[in-house]
């Protein structure tokens, strides 16, 4: 997804949230300074031919695996690496999950694609030069030289939209419960509602012949 194609919907996810553009800019610029002696994969050596299996945080998690198992590429939506048995093609996170699992799934070779937005530039400080495996960096704004914005806003969409991008032509969803969320420890589950809602609004915009639930 281009730059121009997303910005709207990130304007107006600003807007619903009152997020701060700069405070993302600035995250973005953090996580380009973190990563400026390192060698940063490119999209193409990520490219998917066929199908993938996007995993979700939702309770039904392990359900969705135990009944329909995994198909084509795996693609891990941050927390759910450390529930899913399995390590993972490709990890979407902001560094909010399971830290652990998803920096020991890096270093045996899953592609960390690691999110910067301004609220968690202290996490990006402590966590990223723990990655000592392939990252790709992405961000909310418009991307510095050197990083990529694919769209999405959750690490699910994200995911999913990462996913499109990387050529899928059909897209497993397993631990997606838009209705249900799970809530980490301290967070408003208010809030989380709110983003499932744009999360599902942006899965169903990005390809919806392509997506089975």
């Amino acid at each position: 997804m281009d730059f121009s194609d997303w910005e709207p919907l990130y304007l107006e996810i600003l807007d619903s949230f009152g997020f701060s553009r700069d405070d993302d800019e600035k995250s973005a610029q953090l996580l380009a300074e973190l990563l400026r002696n390192r060698r940063i994969i490119s999209p193409e050596s990520l490219r998917i031919s066929g199908e993938a299996t996007v995993c979700g945080c939702g309770y039904n998690l392990e359900d969705d695996l135990e009944k329909y198992g995994i198909k084509g590429k795996l693609i891990a939506a941050d927390g759910s690496v450390s529930r899913m048995g399995t390590r993972p093609d490709i990890i979407v996170t902001d560094l909010d999950g399971c830290i652990e699992k998803e920096i020991e799934a890096n270093a045996g070779g899953s592609a960390a694609v690691i999110h910067a937005h301004g609220d968690n530039m202290n996490l990006l400080k402590r966590y990223v030069p723990l990655f000592e495996g392939p990252v790709l960096p992405t961000v909310q704004c418009r991307p510095p030289d050197g990083l990529f914005n694919f769209g999405g806003f959750t690490d699910g969409d994200r995911a999913v939209v990462l996913a499109k991008c990387l050529g899928a032509e059909k897209i497993h969803l397993r631990g997606f419960d838009f209705s249900k969320p799970y809530v980490k420890a301290g967070r408003d589950p208010e809030i989380k509602r709110k983003k499932l809602l744009w999360a599902k609004k942006i899965i169903e915009m990005v390809s919806p012949e392509s997506l089975i639930l």
